[in-house]
């Protein structure tokens, strides 16, 4: 990564130390929220890994129109706040529509911008003008190399707090394939990010004969471990107590109470290659 893409964050350094985005995919409930805010909080503590709590208050791009998308905008902002007031994280979000820009980034530390809208200028200028930092999601249609245009916007509106994400591209139908060498190449440009458990989806795939996507989930920690030896930045996962109860993407979530074990793993690897983070 060349020199300059680095910012610090409430005391989060972004493309330092490895750190973590986790939570379930959509904002379920207040108390399951906070709940799962508190859960993974504690295990991040105990591993001394920076965490940035994730939750979406609005899925705009659910399979079917019969899926849960979440409490909206005003009552999910309000929820957001109060985990980053209870548990004491940075919290992150995604936003679908440039005019919920301002108020989805007074409410949260991190804006994201969704895969499929990682193209969107209005919008991607509307985060750089209101957000304390922003995760660009890399689309499953885009090159890791022209994910340098969509950061460039950003960064000539103003902004200089990005980062990236990867998280898979499309390979046939109802698939997705990661491209290690994605990774290297976007951090020429911005710190990067490995999305571990949307990377194993398995898009609209019908799964259990419903209009939801699949996942195959046991290579979660395949992929990460692969990510943190390649050399990200930081883990995007989305955790859950219960995936098989999950309102929106269970199929492939990582279930909480194995996120100690995988966390584990990636710090033991991330510390072979970095002694100095120890």
């Amino acid at each position: 990564m060349v020199a300059g893409n680095t910012f610090t964050l409430n005391g989060l350094n972004l493309g330092g130390k490895l750190f973590l985005i986790a939570g379930p995919c959509v904002i379920e409930s207040e108390a399951h929220a906070l709940k799962m805010a508190e859960a993974i909080g504690a295990v991040a503590r105990k591993l001394q890994i920076p965490y940035i709590f994730k939750a979406s208050y609005d899925k705009a791009n659910r399979t079917s129109l019969e899926s849960f998308r979440g409490p909206g905008v005003e009552e999910g902002l309000r929820i957001l706040e109060k985990i980053k007031k209870e548990a004491g994280v940075p919290v992150l979000t995604d936003v679908h529509e440039a005019a919920d820009v301002p108020a989805v980034a007074e409410a949260v530390d991190i804006v994201q911008i969704p895969a499929f809208l990682c193209r969107q200028t209005d919008l991607l200028v509307a985060a750089a003008k209101h957000a304390k930092a922003i995760n660009i999601k890399k689309g499953q249609f885009v090159s890791p190399w022209d994910m340098k245009h969509a950061v460039q916007k950003v960064r000539e509106s103003g902004n200089n707090n990005i980062f990236v994400t990867e998280r898979g591209s499309s390979f046939g139908y109802n698939n997705l394939v990661v491209d290690m060498r994605s990774l290297a190449i976007m951090r020429q440009f911005a710190p990067v990010v490995f999305d571990a458990t949307h990377s194993v989806q398995l898009p609209s795939s019908g799964a259990g004969g419903k209009a939801v996507s699949g996942g195959q989930p046991e290579y979660i920690p395949l992929l990460s471990r692969a990510a943190v030896a390649a050399g990200v930045d930081g883990i995007f996962m989305e955790v859950h107590d219960n995936p098989a109860e999950a309102k929106s993407d269970g199929a492939n979530a990582l279930p909480l109470n194995n996120l100690e074990a995988v966390l584990s793993e990636l710090l033991a690897i991330r510390n072979a290659l970095n002694p100095s983070e120890r």
